[in-house]
């Protein structure tokens, strides 16, 4: 297991608040990056990664929904983005015949709802973003880097904040 290397809090007070973070993200992401979600229903994952999406340059004309019952959509960008959504896997034998360790290993951009349903020796170096949900509009985000490269990611981040 990795040590956190950096973290950060802050707290958006509107969906787009929340996007924009996702978008300030996906500008600066690297290839082969997992970025684990974690938050109760409702708590702006999806949000989050319509930002993430954004700042990818997924193109416009998709829209960027949570892949609960397809498990897995696949966007086109500057690095393909995988958005993943675990909420229905309910054992660790079904990860890979969605395909997960696969594109979990690959050059693109993973972005893994519910990923506490994930053993966390699975996520290797990652970002984890944890969202709380204080009042119905804000959202508390803890944001920490697991590995070289998310630490990377996050340090430019904190520059440009």
């Amino acid at each position: 297991m990795h040590a956190a290397n950096i973290k950060f809090q802050l707290t958006t007070n509107s969906p787009e608040e929340t996007r924009q973070l996702g978008e300030k993200i996906g500008q600066h992401i690297q290839a082969g990056m997992v970025i684990a979600l974690f938050g109760d229903l409702g708590s702006g994952k999806t949000v989050f990664i319509q930002g993430l999406a954004r700042g990818l340059g997924v193109p416009a004309d998709y829209y960027v929904t949570s892949p609960s019952y397809t498990l897995i959509n696949e966007y086109p960008a500057r690095h393909t983005l995988f958005h993943v959504d675990l909420y229905r896997i309910n054992h660790p034998m079904d990860f890979e015949e969605i395909g997960l360790f696969e594109i979990m290993h690959n050059s693109g951009v993973v972005a893994v709802e519910w990923a506490d349903r994930l053993q966390k020796d699975l996520l290797g170096e990652h970002v984890s973003v944890k969202l709380e949900t204080p009042d119905v509009e804000s959202r508390n985000i803890y944001i920490t880097a697991y590995g070289l490269e998310p630490t990377n990611l996050l340090k430019k981040l904190q520059i440009k904040s």
